[in-house]
């Protein structure tokens, strides 16, 4: 410790320098050079992220409330960059303690019998973050600690000592950061501990009083129904968490399509070559966003933004299928590969009473239809395909294969009158790969038959719909405009 305190080392870690003064002056250093303070997180930018800023200038012990799947758990692990990278503490001991302001027992007897020749170990700032999943089965033991008998017994100790406690979480993440997730399952007594830690800096273990005046940033993660919700959570804990913050999931398509570029695993290899065309990820993205206002699904459990990193895997793995089977070099997903992922969406989704009765596998089906007719609408909008509608109405099929190769699939859609000229809309030249423009007529028609333009089955694939195809009528919205029949007025 000697040679520590003659450095400049002791200078940068004064024993009264707590662990939220340390995040606070490296938060102060971080924003006067500019750049993003928690790079990854989407989103947050303008709603969360300063929230969160304005906590720890506070020197506030705070709470993030959000849904599954708002990356909560990855922006509070990421506060460890805010910690100094090396943190020198007294060898031995458990609770990590400042060698010129121990708080532990043993670290002030080992300061007084050795004192300069005390030994310095050194923590690293990933070190000094704990983290705990709350359940019901937490004990205060587990957080807190619990008393050794035989540990008195065998060194003579008073049985309240604290040099008999085998420590918890809680204590040996002293001087860093301990984050609890799903904070309002956590039992009662257990949360009654936490606020004394808070607050006070004791805790009764057994009957026994123990000082613990612990150095620690509490983080606290939870639902914002269950927390609250009455019972789930005791006032004086709510009381003293300094600041509460709401996150939420994606407010724009561009932001969760950066989101899921990031997560997902599409870089694939010792394979075809991955071109996931821009629409198809906009489609995926679109899902997610349609599902969160579906009535059908639950609100109060969310649709996760891990739906869309699972369905993009899948889609891509679809598509790697494909182009393993038929030897081609360049895997490109599809409309098709996207309703081949359903198990990736029947899986994240929990329905209301009306969902259930339909069947998760159908509300899938409808989420994809719903969001392929959206994307479709941004890209051609006022574009004429009459030729290809009545190309279906004069009694024209094309079944589409979601096995079918690049080439074969690409024949068949060059025999639609007026097709494959319309994928310029997408950004496409005559000079793509045949499996890129494969898949952009495929998605042109997926989106003439999400507007009910024509229609899909499992007998004759692409058709016209049943009525057009018994009737043979025009399409009315082809029609020249002084042939429209008037429109007719509906009453209830």
């Amino acid at each position: 410790m000697g040679e520590w305190k003659a450095s400049e080392w002791a200078q940068r870690c004064p024993p009264g320098r707590t662990v939220k003064d340390e995040v606070r002056d490296n938060l102060i250093a971080r924003l006067r050079e500019g750049g993003p303070l928690f790079p990854g997180v989407h989103g947050y930018d303008d709603t969360v992220i300063p929230q969160v800023v304005n906590a720890l200038l506070s020197r506030h012990n705070f709470i993030l409330l959000g849904l599954r799947g708002q990356a909560k758990t990855r922006l509070i692990r990421m506060l460890t960059t805010l910690l100094d990278e090396w943190t020198p503490y007294i060898a031995g001991s458990e609770i990590k303690d400042h060698p010129l302001a121990p708080v532990s027992t043993f670290g002030r007897q080992q300061v007084a019998s050795l004192g300069d020749a005390t030994p310095i170990a050194w923590l690293s700032r990933d070190d000094r973050y704990i983290e705990k999943l709350a359940t019901p089965d937490v004990t205060i033991a587990d957080m807190i600690g619990d008393i050794d008998p035989i540990k008195a017994a065998r060194q003579g100790h008073d049985i309240g000592s604290d040099l008999n406690i085998h420590y918890g979480l809680l204590p040996r993440a002293n001087r860093g950061l301990f984050a609890i997730n799903e904070l309002p399952d956590l039992a009662g007594k257990i949360q009654v501990g936490l606020f004394n830690i808070m607050q006070e800096g004791d805790v009764q273990i057994k009957g026994f009083p123990v000082r613990l005046p612990l150095d620690i940033l509490l983080i606290f993660t939870a639902n914002p129904e269950d927390y609250t919700a009455r019972g789930k959570i005791i006032t004086p804990l709510k009381d003293r968490i300094g600041s509460e913050i709401r996150t939420h999931y994606p407010g724009t398509l561009d932001q969760g399509i950066a989101i899921t570029a990031q997560e997902a695993w599409t870089a694939r290899s010792h394979a075809a070559q991955v071109i996931v065309p821009k629409y198809i990820r906009e489609v995926v993205e679109a899902v997610a966003f349609i599902a969160r206002d579906d009535k059908r699904i639950d609100k109060r459990s969310g649709v996760s933004q891990r739906l869309p990193i699972s369905v993009m895997e899948n889609v891509v793995s679809n598509a790697e299928r494909r182009a393993i089977q038929n030897a081609e070099t360049e895997a490109v997903p599809r409309v098709a590969d996207i309703y081949g992922a359903l198990p990736s969406i029947t899986g994240k989704i929990e329905l209301e009473y009306e969902g259930e009765l339909k069947g998760s596998e159908a509300i899938g089906r409808d989420l994809i239809r719903m969001a392929v007719g959206r994307v479709y609408s941004s890209y051609f909008e006022g574009v004429n395909l009459g030729m290809t509608i009545k190309y279906f109405e004069r009694g024209g099929a094309l079944k589409v294969d979601a096995a079918t190769g690049s080439a074969g699939l690409l024949e068949q859609l060059l025999q639609v009158d007026g097709l494959m000229e319309k994928v310029r809309a997408l950004g496409l030249s005559a000079n793509e790969p045949d499996a890129v423009r494969a898949a952009a007529g495929e998605f042109i028609l997926e989106g003439l038959y999400a507007h009910r333009r024509i229609s899909r089955n499992e007998e004759l694939g692409f058709a016209a719909p049943e009525d057009r195809r018994r009737n043979q009528e025009p399409d009315p919205d082809d029609a020249p405009p002084t042939a429209r029949p008037p429109k007719r007025r509906q009453f209830n």
